[in-house]
């Protein structure tokens, strides 16, 4: 018949069962197959006109509504963007990033807590104290009598312009004699 079961050779294919082939159909076959041949070119050809008709009038609806490639590669990337979001594995992902976010978060809470801890212990330990009181000693002694249990940046601060002020004092008494 017209149509064989047999295999049609791909570009490429030994050109011995192409000429084998040829041999083994009838000139009548040949005649049958060539009219087969030129009528699937005409409708390809016609489909192919066809189509580049559907294609410029679906450029002329796009036009009249104003739909241009920026607007239609924004619409394909949203509608991709929500199918990839709508997968399963995207929805696994999203909660396991999550969760580990949520505990990223209350690991760095923690840390924060602790150091918080650490430096409250430094304050409260004898080495600080007794570096607090000889501070303390020291201010008394340069700026005068205040009264104790001032906050510790002004203990500083304090000690600090009595050092620059005492410096000053002997600059000048060794410049008058």
């Amino acid at each position: 018949g017209l149509l064989r079961s047999d295999s049609i050779p791909e570009v490429g294919e030994d050109a011995a069962a192409t000429v084998s082939m040829t041999e083994t159909l009838s000139e009548e076959e040949r005649d049958e197959l060539r009219k087969e041949l030129a009528k699937v070119e005409e409708e390809i050809q016609t489909l192919s006109q066809v189509l580049a008709a559907k294609e410029r009038h679906l450029a002329e609806i796009k036009r009249k509504l104003g739909i241009n490639s920026l607007q239609e590669l924004k619409q394909n990337i949203t509608k991709s963007w929500q199918d990839v979001t709508s997968t399963t594995a995207y929805k696994r992902t999203s909660e396991t990033l999550s969760q580990a976010g949520q505990k990223a978060s209350a690991a760095f809470s923690s840390v924060g807590s602790v150091i918080t801890k650490k430096f409250e212990d430094v304050r409260n330990s004898p080495t600080f104290k007794s570096f607090e009181e000889k501070v303390e000693n020291f201010k008394s002694k340069v700026g005068g009598s205040k009264p104790a249990g001032g906050d510790f940046g002004e203990v500083l601060n304090s000690a600090a312009n009595a050092s620059a002020t005492e410096t000053i004092a002997e600059q000048t008494e060794e410049e008058t004699h």
